[in-house]
This record gives structure tokens, C-alpha cells and sequence, in this order.
């Protein structure tokens, strides 16, 4: 029998309904299409408005020029040039925020002596924005993809450790004690009992920290890279292209929407497959 299943045993479980709804994070399902109307309703009356001189066109291009800039930049190369650097630039930084939070958020998750001392340190760093850490990333590691990995992991970083370390803490004693009536080795006691009990909690925390690190990317690429979204949209401002400006910002939007979607269905999947029963 595994440890799972002698925990399992040793609580009263909760009817199946309620777990369900306790466990089943949001998400997108096509009944709720309708309430994506307003962003179809939204560049309508923007265009209406541009069109009947309501809206300054300089300072508010149409949706019409917005589109027609996304599909310029498309066929000139220079869009996917640099969507696949931003994306290559939150995949690393969000790599290294994952590994670094879940590690420690297990760890002081579970030593609760050593968290006394460390988490007083992590609170201090934390209200720091990340802006204010860019002349720093910059004196350390100059221009290029390091600074912007940096700022990534730093800005994913706190939301991943958070989730993690209250998984960690809230596992039930139950759990603990069956592994140690079975004489269970540490690393068993981690993949049986801890990883799917703190499994929910990891996932909700990499998918706040991977829309952080998508934001923290634009502003590094700001002020400190030569290709991405923000140094293209940085390039765009210096040249007065306001469609082109708002342009990017869409494909961000977009692409952040994505990556938010894309991991609520890995949470779901996951998260129904892995939890301890209560």
C-alpha cells in the first residue's frame, strides 16, 4: 500500500462533489464566450469614434490601423522576431523562478525554524517593484538577456514561493505520520505525500508567476534589450508610430491571455489527477 493510500485511509474523505468544486480551478469554457462580447464591442465604437472625429486618430489610432500595423510587422519578420525573444527571455527567467520557489517554499515549508530567519528577508525584497531593480540588473549584468532574465525570475519569483510555502504548510499532520509509521525515506515522503498534496498550490502560484514575469519582460526590454515586444514598442515611440505602439500592446495582451489559459487547463488536469483526498 503507498503512502497516498494509508493517508487517504486514515481521514474521513469528503463527499466527491465537494472536493470537485473545492479543486477545479476557473476556466474558460465555451458557454462563457458571451462574456467576451465587450472586446468585440469595444474597437466597434473606438472605430465610430475615430471615424466621426470624436477620438483624436493621432493619439487614438483605429482598431483598422492597429490591425493593419500587427500584420505589416508580420510579413516584415519583425514581429515574430521579437515575440520569440520575449518568449525565450520569460521561459528561462520563469525556469529559474520555478525551480528557485518551489525548492524553497518546500523547504521552509517544512522547517519552520529556518523560516523564522529567512522569511523576514523575502518580505523585505518583496514590495520592491521591479522597475526599481533594472539600473541594478543593468551594473551587474549589462545589456542583453541576462538583466531581463534576472528581473523575470526575481518578479515570478514571490508569487511562486508564496503558493508553495502555504502548500507546504498546510499539509495535514495525517500525512506526516502515516510516512513515518511506514519508516518512509525522505525523498519518498516528498513524491508521495508532500508533492501532490502542495501539487494545486505550485500550479496556481507558477500561473500568477508566469503573467508576472510576462510583465516584468516588457519592462525590461524597455530600457535594456535590442529585440522583444518592448524594444519594439520603445522603438516605435521614438519614431511617433502610435498604431505600431499599440500594436504591440495587443500581441502583449494576447499573448498573456494565452499563457494565463494555457496553464489553468494544465492546473485543472493536474490538479484533479494529483490532490490527497481530505
Amino acid at each position: 500500500m503507498s503512502l497516498l493510500q494509508a493517508g487517504a485511509r486514515s481521514q474521513e474523505r469528503g463527499s466527491a462533489l465537494t472536493d470537485l468544486v473545492k479543486t477545479k480551478p476557473a476556466t474558460f469554457p465555451l458557454a462563457q464566450v458571451k462574456y467576451f462580447v465587450p472586446l468585440l464591442v469595444l474597437p466597434v465604437l473606438w472605430q465610430i469614434g475615430v471615424r466621426s472625429a470624436m477620438i483624436n486618430a493621432n493619439l487614438f489610432p483605429p482598431p483598422s490601423a492597429i490591425g493593419a500595423a500587427v500584420l505589416d510587422l508580420a510579413r516584415a519578420g519583425m514581429l515574430w522576431r521579437d515575440v520569440s525573444a520575449s518568449i525565450l527571455r520569460v521561459l528561462v527567467g520563469f525556469s529559474i523562478a520555478t525551480v528557485v520557489g518551489v525548492g524553497l517554499g518546500l523547504l521552509l515549508g517544512r522547517l519552520s525554524v529556518l523560516a523564522r530567519y529567512v522569511l523576514p528577508l523575502i518580505e523585505v525584497i518583496r514590495p520592491i517593484s521591479v522597475i526599481a531593480w533594472i539600473p541594478i540588473a543593468i551594473l551587474w549584468f549589462g545589456l542583453g538577456d541576462r538583466p531581463a532574465w534576472f528581473l523575470i525570475a526575481l518578479g515570478a519569483f514571490f508569487p511562486i514561493f508564496t503558493s508553495t510555502y502555504d502548500g507546504a504548510r498546510s499539509l495535514s499532520d495525517v500525512y506526516v505520520r502515516v510516512a513515518r509509521c511506514f519508516g518512509a525515506p525522505r525523498g519518498l515522503f516528498i513524491r508521495q505525500v508532500l508533492l501532490p498534496a502542495t501539487l494545486p498550490h505550485i500550479l496556481t502560484g507558477m500561473r500568477i508567476g508566469l503573467g508576472t514575469g510576462w510583465t516584468c519582460v516588457i519592462a525590461a526590454e524597455l530600457v535594456s534589450a535590442t529585440s522583444g515586444l518592448g524594444y519594439m514598442i520603445q522603438l516605435a515611440r521614438t519614431t511617433i508610430e502610435t498604431e505600431k505602439v499599440l500594436a504591440g500592446m495587443l500581441v502583449i495582451g494576447l499573448i498573456g491571455f494565452a499563457m494565463n489559459s494555457l496553464m489553468l487547463l494544465i492546473e485543472r488536469r493536474l490538479s484533479l489527477h494529483r490532490r490527497l483526498p481530505d
